[in-house]
């Protein structure tokens, strides 16, 4: 992956998590926290 592609990629995904916090608060970030932390320790498991 090159680096401007990278950067691309941060900028967006900064930028709908910006947007996701302004229409909707922050709610949505939580739950797709807690998700994220049981998949990674689903993972784990596999591993």
């Amino acid at each position: 992956m090159s680096n401007t592609l990278a950067l691309v990629l941060g900028l967006m995904l900064v930028g709908s998590i910006a947007v996701d916090v302004v229409l909707y608060g922050g709610e949505h970030l939580v739950f797709l926290g807690k998700k994220l932390y049981e998949f990674i320790e689903w993972l784990a498991f596999w591993r």
